[in-house]
This record gives structure tokens, C-alpha cells and sequence, in this order.
């Protein structure tokens, strides 16, 4: 017998339910067997399969195409991607623009977050760091109180008598500087500190061997992980014997991983015992003992306790100090209190003993800055898509007279957004990746790209939704906004008022970017001018050595002799402070004619004969220091500064006497000359009245002047080898005086670099924007051209004509950008003592250029346009 179509009934089983099938394919098989006799079985067979699919159809409509009439959220995306993709495809241009712009401010913005990150994270390494704190005082002199971290010896003991119950750990500590580690024939200068025996504990430092009590035997020392390898290699170092400048042996008794970068002791390469610093220095003995309170030259840091706040105990301590200083010295009103950890680095500014933030200002700005040229970038966007919404205008129509919902409709344009800010994050990450090594080298940072940290990931998911917010709102909600019938009649007009907000938004950008233009050429004006600052020597060729072995001790006329007849310096002597610091300050003088109610403070400087010489000190009136006069022991040569803070009229001859009256050990000294100010601390703020004394038992540091007829780096190959013959274990370490001054300005420099980096962005941003709706604007106005042109039109007037419109928009950016510039930058600099002029022509400049970049922008499509051939641009469609 025939067999009906075997595919025909695999089919049926597909779509019918077991228990209907049997009945189904019955009937369907009768059927079959009566055609086959009735008009053969060919026919039979086509017959048989149009009833198999007429009883499929509705079952199949039912299973595979009623969910493709109500598709889903999936389905929908999946059509509002391909879309978008077609599009961008579509007008490469446009999208390149758009991608590009994108990729350019979030990669800004991403940078600028990192560096935040960083930032904000500063001394968080430290496990106690919200508990941590560093003692500070402020002290009021002459009716102005200045704030300082330096404290006498004594309060320790008083803080751990008085207020022990405040606090869990309490470390005396020196300052950080370098120091000679010397194993067997290995000698390396290394930053350390000496520290009390708890300030390990409350670092919660990272012990690879030993423990963080290592420090509580005095001839001890701990050393981090670099360190250790630099002097021992592979060896194991414990219990080995290191020396210390020469002057200690010390067991080794821990090692402890390198600290981050972004904490305030990475520099902190070795810890020595406080108790041995007091060994060494019997002047800090005599201060501890005798209960010298006047002396201010340690650190004090604290961990309080677990129960404890920062404000209660700050007040608490307020008059640790006062209450056990000399009545002489109660005049200067003394208040302790703590600094927590957490603000050292973005609050460490006090003014007339009021806190007024800090390094928390450029934090706010550069978060300011990167949310702007994000912003720049996405108003490219929002103008771009809504310039081409005439283009995008039937599209809207024949989806909405389909039976599109508006909410579909703006979901369609969001998924556009969308898409863009995901092909420009990918950019971003790239740009990162090429940028991050400039970027740290820029701001001073060893910020890695965070691959492996999954908050990372998060905040970018979070600014990826953000982005596409921000870019894809306004054009979602405009384009969406179209009415169909208006479409698709042809009386739909896009209108002037639909550019206005376009214009408003360019109107935003150029007014951000001459903002940041301005604000580079005052920080950049700034630095120069107090670059530019007399410093009242002369620091070209001259060399700084610190003497920190006991090597150097009486090798100073050999080193002299040695290294002038090496013909390679000029002069040589010897000072207490680097010419571009002062270590000590102290108070005690008195002169004739003092005003009673003043308290002096003078920086004091001892140097050796030839000083002035080495340096180029610039006198004003009186002499130098001279081995013809034996007095010179007791004379003294001061500053301009100090002149005026003494009210004197005829400075030279003055005798000053230093100590009480009475006082056996007073010494006199008459000043013999006055010199220009020496600008040795910040460059920013007045000089402080100084005295130089002469006397070589107190100097720390080398001068050289170096021979200028020879290269530098000649002379120091030549130096060196001087310095090797003479002092064979003290490595050969020094700095350029002129470099050490250029450290004073590294802030402001880092700042104004980034500054000037993101300004160039936004300009570029901007004008990457500019030229998009530039060119949009001459296809828009294509025949205009060409009718223009065919009436006798020059190219110069078609140039103008496309122009203007955007020249005015800077024009009004120029305005709206230069008092919003006067005003917080005006602000900035009254921060700085000694500091540039708001001058009018860089407002002026910023605007020039700003218009320059305007035209050669725009002119490129301008010109495009005005001299395209008007036989071209009238044609017929």
C-alpha cells in the first residue's frame, strides 16, 4: 500500500500532543488512501501535504511567530543595537567624533578619579590610621600665631604621666634624613628615623622577619625589605651587625615590607631606636633631663585609645605645654593638639592658628575639572544628535505611526548613547594605558591601572550608566518628542529655536575651556614670578654636602687644598643649615633700643670663613667674615630683615647680646654687615630675619663652588674622587643648590602641568565638537551656498557667513568665562604672600586664542563648502 510523506508525519509529531496524534494522523491517513484512489497517488501526495500544514499553521503561529508580534525586552535591544551599529557605520564622521570626543573625556575623567583614589587613600595603609595622630602647637609671636609640628622633648613624659589613659601608644621620633648604613665594606646613604619603640605597632607595618617590638633594646635597628637586600642580598639578616654614620653598631632584629607610596613615611627605609638617639646627642639628653620646654625639635606621634576622640583629647592636652613652661615663656600662649592622620595630607594648612584645608584644594578642583571635560564630551554628543535630527526626524515619524510608544522611542536613542559610551570606554582604557606612565611622572604617583580590584569594575559600570545618561538625555527626549503626522506631511521644521540649546551648550564648553586656559596662565605666571624672586645669592654651579659621618670631622683643609689644586672649585665653606633651608630658630636677643613688649625669633645660621664668598652673598653695607680679625668669633652678619624687625636706623656696630642678662654664659656680638635677604624656605612668604655666626663646631653641611670654566660634570667626577680619598667610607652624596630651590615650587609645577594638559583637552574636545557641527551645518546649507555663489558671492563672504555664528558663541564664552576666571583665581592667589598681578591682556590672550582655534576650526569646513562647485549643490535630487 502507498505510504503517506514520512516528513509530512515527523512534522505532525512536532506539533501534536501524544494522545492526538494517533487520532490526527488516522483521519489524515484515510484521507490519503480515498485521494489515492480517487486521482492517483502524485496528486494524492500534494494534497495530503497541504492538509498536514493547514492543520500546522495556526499551531505554529501560536509556537514560533505570537512571541515575535509581543517581542521582548531582549528582542527589542537586540534590534535598537543593530540599529545604532548601522548607524554609526553609516556616518563614520559623526561617530568618530562622537567616539573620540568620548574616549578623550573619559579618559580624563577616569585619570583625574585614579589620582583622586589616590588621594583620598593617602596613609591608609596603616591599619589605626583614623586613630593616629602627630602632637602639633600653635604659638603666638608679636600678636601672630603660627602652627608648627616641631615639640619639645619633655612632652612625651607629660602626655604619659598626666593623659595616659588617653592614649595607647605613645613614640617620640626625630626627622626624616638620610643616614650611612655601613655592613663589611658596603656603605649606602638610606632615609630613617630615629623612633620610639611603639611607633612600629602603630604603623602596623608588615614584618617579614622578626616583630615589631624589635626596637626595644637600644643598640637595635629594623630594616625594610630593600634595604636589607641592598646590604645582605639573599642572606638572612637577622641578628646581624650594621653601623649607623659611622658612630653606632646596631643588631638587626626585624625587616619590614617597603612602604606604599601614598603614605607619608615612604621614604621610611630603616627605624633606629629613639633611646640611642638620646644616647648619641647629649644635648637632648641635658633637654630631657633638665625639662627644656623651649626647645622645639621632635616629632610626637600618638595612637589613641580604643575609647577615645581626637577633639576631646585634643582639648584635654591644650596646655600639656603652658602649664610647665617659664613664665617668660608663657607670653607665647602655647596650645597643644592633634593632628589625625587622616588630614596630614589634604588638611595641613593653619593660618593665624585657624585650620584653612590644604592639599584638599586641589582634590576638589581636579574632580571639578574632570567632571567638566566629561561634560564637554558629552555636549559634542548632545549637539550632534540633535543637529542631525532632521535626518532622524522620518525615522521617529514612521516608528511612531507603526504603534511605537514615546518610551520606546527614547529607549531606542539611549541604547544609541549607550553604544557609543561603550566603544568610547574602551578607548579611554586604551588612552590610559598609553598616558598612565606620563600621567605618574606629571603628578608625582606610582598609580597602577586596577585590573584585578573589582570596585574598580563596579564604579566604571556605575560611570559607563552615568556617561550614557548624561550624553543620551537630552537627545532621547528631544528626538522622541516628534509628532508623526507633522513627518510624514512634510510640515515638520526643526525651527531656529531647536539650535538654541545647541548653542547654549557650545556656549558651555568654550566658557570652561577659556576658564582653564586662563587659570594655566596664571599658575604658570605665578611660578615664573617668584622663580624670578631675588634669592640674594648666586646659585649657579654651587654644591651642597651634608657631613653625616664622623669622617669628616678635620678633613676640612685637606679637602680644601685637595680640591682647588685639582683646579675644580673656586671656594669652599661650611654652614649649620643647607642654603636652601634653616634648621634652627631660636629667641634670647637684645639690643639697644628694643621695644620691651617684642618677642624675637631669628633664624640662626653658623657658617666658616669664605661662606659669603662661596655663596655670592650680596652686601648691602658693612663686610664679610675675615681671618685678618680675630673678633669675627663674636660678630655677626645679618639680614635686611632683620634690620628692619630691630628698627634699626644704623645696623653696623649694634651690639646684640644672646641670653639673660646676668647670665654667665651671655655672649655679645656687634654686627659688621648687613646683606640682601636670603630666600632659604618658602618662596612664597616673606624672608624670616636672620643672623649669621661664625663658628665651625656647629656646621652640617659642605659648600662648593664649583669653577665654571669646567663642565659640571667634570668637576664632580673630580670632586668625587677627592671626596673617596679622603673620606673612603662615606658615600659620596650632594645636591645642586639651584635644584633643591626648583623642589620649592614641584606643587604648583605638578599642578599647573595637569592643568594645562586637561586644558588642552577641553580645547581639543571642544573644537572636535565645533567641527562636526560645522560640517553639518555647510551640508545643511548646501544650495544656500551655491544659489549664494551663482549671485556673485565671494568665497571670502561664504567663509564669513558659516563662521560668524560660532565666532560669536566664543565671543559671549570670552565674557561669560573671564570674571568666573578674575574671581576664583584672585581667590588662589591670595593664598600666596608674594605673588603675580590678574593682568587684563591674559584675559585678553585667553580670548584670542581661544577665537584663533575657533577659526582655523571651522574654516576647513567653511571653506570646503564655499568652494564647491554651485553646479553640484543645485542639482536635482
Amino acid at each position: 500500500m502507498t505510504q503517506p510523506p514520512r516528513f509530512a508525519d515527523r512534522l505532525l509529531k512536532l506539533f501534536c500532543s501524544p494522545h492526538r496524534l494517533e487520532e490526527v494522523q488516522g483521519d489524515l491517513h484515510e484521507e490519503f488512501a480515498w485521494q489515492v484512489r480517487r486521482v492517483g497517488e502524485r496528486r494524492a501526495r500534494w494534497r495530503y501535504w497541504r492538509d498536514v500544514l493547514g492543520f500546522l499553521k495556526p499551531r505554529f503561529v501560536k509556537r514560533v511567530a505570537e512571541p515575535y508580534s509581543n517581542p521582548s525586552n531582549i528582542d527589542m535591544l537586540r534590534n535598537y543595537l543593530k540599529i545604532a551599529l548601522r548607524n554609526l557605520v553609516r556616518h563614520k564622521v559623526y561617530s568618530a567624533i562622537n567616539i573620540g570626543g568620548l574616549a578623550v573625556g573619559m579618559a580624563v575623567a577616569m585619570l583625574i578619579g585614579l589620582w583622586i583614589y589616590d588621594e583620598l587613600s593617602y596613609n591608609t595603609y596603616h591599619q589605626n590610621y583614623d586613630r593616629l595622630a602627630r602632637v602639633m602647637q600653635h604659638q603666638t609671636t608679636n600678636g601672630h600665631t603660627g602652627t608648627q609640628q616641631s615639640i619639645p622633648a619633655p612632652l612625651e613624659k607629660e602626655l604619659r604621666t598626666k593623659y595616659g589613659n588617653n592614649f595607647k601608644h605613645l613614640g617620640m621620633a626625630t626627622w626624616q634624613d638620610g643616614h650611612i648604613l655601613s655592613y663589611g665594606d658596603k656603605h649606602v646613604t638610606r632615609s630613617g628615623n630615629y623612633m620610639g619603640p611603639e611607633i612600629p605597632e602603630m604603623l602596623s607595618l608588615h614584618m617579614l622577619r622578626g616583630s615589631r617590638r624589635g626596637l626595644n633594646e637600644t643598640n637595635t635597628i629594623l630594616l625594610s625589605a630593600s634595604t636589607a637586600r641592598t646590604l645582605f642580598g639573599a642572606a638572612n639578616p637577622m641578628g646581624k651587625l650594621i653601623n649607623i654614620d659611622g658612630k653606632s653598631d646596631v643588631r638587626v632584629t626585624g625587616v619590614y615590607d617597603d612602604l606604599p607610596f601614598n603614605t607619608e613615611f615612604r621614604e621610611l627605609t630603616f627605624i633606629a631606636p629613639w633611646a640611642l638617639f638620646v644616647a648619641m646627642q647629649p644635648w637632648v639628653q641635658r633637654s630631657l633631663s633638665e625639662s627644656r620646654w623651649g626647645n622645639n625639635s621632635f616629632q610626637l606621634f600618638v595612637q589613641l585609645a580604643d575609647n577615645m576622640d581626637m577633639e576631646t583629647v585634643s582639648a584635654r592636652i591644650k596646655n600639656a605645654k603652658l602649664n610647665n613652661v617659664s613664665p617668660d615663656e608663657k607670653k607665647f600662649k602655647s596650645e597643644m593638639f592633634l593632628h589625625p592622620m587622616n588630614d596630614w595630607r589634604l588638611r595641613g594648612n593653619w593660618e593665624e592658628g585657624v585650620h584653612i584645608g590644604g592639599y584638599i584644594q586641589y582634590v576638589r578642583l581636579f574632580g571639578i575639572i574632570g567632571l567638566f571635560v566629561l561634560l564637554l564630551a558629552c555636549i559634542n554628543f548632545m549637539n550632534l544628535s540633535t543637529a542631525r535630527s532632521e535626518k532622524r526626524a522620518k525615522e521617529v515619524g514612521i516608528r511612531k505611526a507603526v504603534g511605537s510608544l514615546r518610551r520606546q522611542v527614547v529607549n531606542q536613542f539611549f541604547s544609541e548613547s549607550f553604544l557609543v559610551v561603550i566603544f568610547a570606554f574602551v578607548g579611554a582604557i586604551v588612552l590610559i594605558l598609553g598616558t598612565l606612565s606620563w600621567f605618574n611622572e606629571v603628578a608625582d604617583k606610582h598609580i597602577l591601572f586596577p585590573w584585578a580590584k573589582a570596585p574598580f569594575w563596579l564604579a566604571s559600570l556605575g560611570f559607563i550608566l552615568v556617561t550614557g545618561l548624561l550624553s543620551g538625555s537630552y537627545p532621547a527626549l528631544y528626538l522622541s518628542s516628534f509628532q508623526p503626522v507633522k513627518v510624514l506631511k512634510g510640515t515638520f521644521n526643526v525651527g531656529g529655536w531647536a539650535a538654541a540649546p545647541r548653542k547654549v551648550l557650545v556656549v558651555v564648553q568654550f566658557t570652561v575651556s577659556i576658564t582653564l586656559i586662563i587659570g594655566t596662565i596664571i599658575v604658570y605666571r605665578q611660578i615664573q614670578h617668584t622663580k624670578n624672586r631675588p634669592v640674594g645669592y648666586n646659585s649657579t654651579g654651587l654644591v651642597m654636602i651634608q657631613m653625616i659621618s664622623p669622617e669628616f670631622n678635620g678633613k676640612y683643609d685637606v679637602l680644601n687644598t685637595d680640591l682647588k689644586n685639582a683646579g675644580v672649585i673656586q671656594e669652599i665653606a661650611e654652614s649649620s643649615s643647607p642654603l636652601t633651608d634653616v634648621w634652627s630658630n631660636n629667641g634670647g636677643f637684645s639690643w639697644q633700643g628694643k621695644d620691651p613688649s617684642l618677642d624675637d625669633d631669628f633664624a640662626t645660621i653658623w657658617v666658616t670663613h669664605d661662606f659669603g664668598k662661596t655663596v655670592g652673598w650680596q652686601f648691602k653695607e658693612g663686610r664679610d667674615f675675615s681671618r685678618k680679625f680675630s673678633t669675627d668669633s663674636l660678630s655677626l652678619v645679618v639680614n635686611e630683615a632683620a634690620v628692619k624687625f630691630m628698627g634699626l636706623q644704623n645696623p653696623l656696630g649694634t651690639i646684640v647680646r644672646w641670653g639673660a642678662k646676668d647670665d654667665p654664659t651671655t655672649k655679645h656680638f656687634t654686627i659688621i654687615g648687613v646683606i640682601e635677604d636670603v630666600l632659604a624656605t618658602s618662596p612664597y612668604e616673606p624672608v624670616k630675619q636672620a643672623f649669621y655666626f661664625m663658628d665651625e663646631k656647629e656646621t652640617n653641611w659642605i659648600m662648593l663652588k664649583l669653577d665654571p670654566r669646567r663642565s659640571v660634570s667634570e668637576s664632580m667626577a673630580a670632586v668625587e674622587s677627592v671626596f673617596k680619598k679622603h673620606l673612603p667610607s662615606t658615600p659620596f652624596n650632594y645636591k645642586f643648590a639651584d635644584q633643591e630651590f626648583g623642589k620649592k615650587f614641584a606643587s604648583e609645577e605638578r599642578f599647573g602641568k595637569l592643568a594645562g594638559g586637561f586644558a588642552v583637552l577641553a580645547i581639543l574636545i571642544s573644537c572636535l565638537g565645533l567641527f562636526g557641527l560645522a560640517s553639518f551645518t555647510a551640508e545643511q546649507r548646501t544650495k544656500e551656498i551655491g544659489v549664494r555663489k551663482v549671485l556673485g558671492a565671494s568665497v571670502l563672504n561664504l567663509w564669513g557667513l558659516l563662521s560668524k555664528d560660532f565666532v560669536v558663541l566664543v565671543i559671549i564664552s570670552c565674557f561669560i568665562a573671564s570674571p568666573i576666571a578674575y574671581y576664583y583665581l584672585n581667590r588662589w592667589l591670595e593664598e600666596y604672600t608674594y605673588r603675580t598681578e590678574l593682568s587684563w591682556w591674559i584675559f585678553v590672550v585667553a580670548g584670542v586664542g581661544a577665537l584663533f582655534i575657533t577659526l582655523l576650526t571651522v574654516s576647513y569646513q567653511s571653506l570646503r563648502a564655499a568652494l564647491m562647485n554651485p553646479v553640484k549643490s543645485l542639482r536635482s535630487e
